[in-house]
């Protein structure tokens, strides 16, 4: 123990900060205690700028790209967000702290259940956590103003698009099973706008329109 969360964390936030523009996003993380979300094993490492694993194969993101992907997302505090890949539960409380509502899905069934308990103990009442079905996202409690995906597709899924609201924003990683452009996606009414937000690097997205079940 004897670890001094906050001030890890206020240290962590000043290293994003030459990255992320967005105060808000930065205030948002500044609140939510990410060693909460893994395991106590990794507690003395919680506040440093990169992946942990939380078990089922699966890691809570890096820091910086966990602010990258929400400041992407332009959140005013009015919006219905979807996350698709739930993890630990930890990006789900940024956007919570961001945005109106929150729906995340998560296909682990363990990882789904011990992130919507860490949710329900902070005291989150706009988020909702579900288990993923075949098909991605949750178009139960479509259209959603900004969708973020945490896992990497082939390509950006008419799925998920069409589960946009017009001039909605997705953020997902596009390339292959092991390296990935992230990239911000704008619906609009007759195109759809594309910008690359750079490399990196995320499981497989599982699911009708992305990878199939053999490449988990």
């Amino acid at each position: 123990m004897g670890t001094d969360f906050v001030a890890a964390r206020l240290k962590l936030i000043e290293h994003l900060r030459r990255e992320v523009k967005d105060e808000r996003v930065l205030s948002a993380m500044a609140r939510v205690p990410r060693e909460l979300f893994v395991s106590s094993t990794y507690w003395h490492v919680a506040y440093e700028d990169r992946p942990l694993s939380i078990g089922a194969g699966q890691t809570i993101s890096q820091p910086l790209i966990v602010a990258m992907m929400t400041e992407a997302l332009d959140l005013k505090g009015h919006e219905t967000v979807l996350e698709v890949g739930t993890g630990s539960g930890y990006q789900a409380a940024i956007l919570a702290e961001l945005a109106k509502w929150v729906v995340t899905v998560e296909r682990y069934h363990e990882l789904a259940e011990k992130a919507r308990e860490t949710l329900e103990k902070l005291g989150y009442t706009n988020v909702e956590v579900h288990l993923a079905e075949p098909m991605l996202g949750w178009h139960h409690k479509s259209p959603y103003d900004a969708i973020i995906v945490a896992a990497g597709a082939p390509s950006v899924p008419q799925e998920l698009l069409d589960q946009l609201t017009e001039g909605g924003r997705m953020v997902i990683p596009v390339g292959s099973r092991y390296e990935q452009s992230l990239l911000k996606v704008v619906r609009r009414e007759h195109e759809t706008v594309v910008r690359d937000l750079g490399p990196c690097r995320w499981v497989p997205l599982i699911g009708e329109g992305a990878w199939g079940e053999d490449s988990d």
